[in-house]
């Protein structure tokens, strides 16, 4: 048997807790919700979350929620359980975020969680005119090998299905997106290796580390607080993320690289 390469998928304790420690992070958002009313508001602008790999729309249901009460127009995708690039994946996004832009008459911010956020990404780089911004949540798009995600196996079981079939590392990952986008992952995933989910440096673009599963990282407070900063951003101007005061805790500082890591050339700047 080859030996497990370091930087290969999450280690096995951390996968096999991620169903606890989710629920455990669903635990954290109810305590916090008192201080929902001091979350970041914005111009209530379109916004469309994309589900991970095998959820739907309930998954989304608490982030989507909370976006809502705070003005936003925000939309689940419809489209049942997401098993990857099916032909009606492939145009029903499209047609969703033109739907809305025209609803609107302004660009969709995209959030999509895991497998959602690659998609997310495709849809702003096929059509960046129609998207503000785009948020991701522990979504592998520098993934190098399937060993880096535990989530691989799954996702080849419906490959039957897909429309688009890509070879990793993923072509279109070689240069930044044009429009402005946040990673927020964490280095306790227990689905992908965080290093997979992390932005190359860029202008306009940055990584936010959480304390949460893969599992939680819709509903998680950290993260739902920093969806809520970026959204809040006035449109066509960008800062980069940073935690107020009283959460600093709740933002772990991302680990430095070594040398020779496979992650220096990814960038870990939150």
């Amino acid at each position: 048997m080859a030996a497990r390469q370091q930087d290969d998928g999450p280690a096995l304790p951390l996968y096999l807790t991620e169903p606890g420690r989710a629920v455990g992070d669903y635990g954290l958002y109810l305590a916090a919700r008192p201080l929902m009313s001091r979350l970041p508001r914005g111009d209530g602008h379109p916004v469309l979350v994309l589900p991970g790999l095998l959820a739907d729309d309930i998954s989304t249901r608490v982030l989507r929620a909370v976006l809502r009460k705070l003005g936003y127009d925000a939309h689940g995708w419809g489209l049942g359980r997401n098993i990857g690039p099916t032909a009606g994946c492939v145009k029903g996004t499209r047609d969703l975020l033109h739907h809305l832009r025209d609803k609107h008459q302004r660009p969709v911010s995209l959030i999509g969680w895991s497998l959602g956020g690659i998609f997310a990404r495709d849809l702003a780089r096929r059509d960046p005119e129609s998207v503000r911004q785009v948020v991701t949540l522990g979504s592998p798009f520098r993934l190098t090998r399937h060993s880096q995600s535990r989530a691989a196996k799954v996702f080849d079981r419906y490959s039957h299905l897909h429309v688009e079939h890509r070879t990793l590392p993923l072509e279109s990952e070689t240069t930044p997106l044009a429009v402005p986008t946040t990673s927020i992952y964490s280095h306790y995933d227990g689905i992908v290796h965080w290093q997979t989910c992390l932005n190359t440096p860029g202008e306009r673009c940055e990584n936010i580390a959480v304390m949460a599963s893969h599992l939680g990282l819709g509903h998680h407070p950290a993260s739902i607080w920093a969806v809520a900063d970026r959204l809040a951003q006035r449109e066509g101007t960008w800062t980069p993320f940073k935690a107020p005061l009283f959460l600093r805790p709740a933002f772990p500082r991302p680990a430095r690289p070594k040398a020779g890591d496979p992650a220096a050339a990814h960038g870990t700047a939150a």
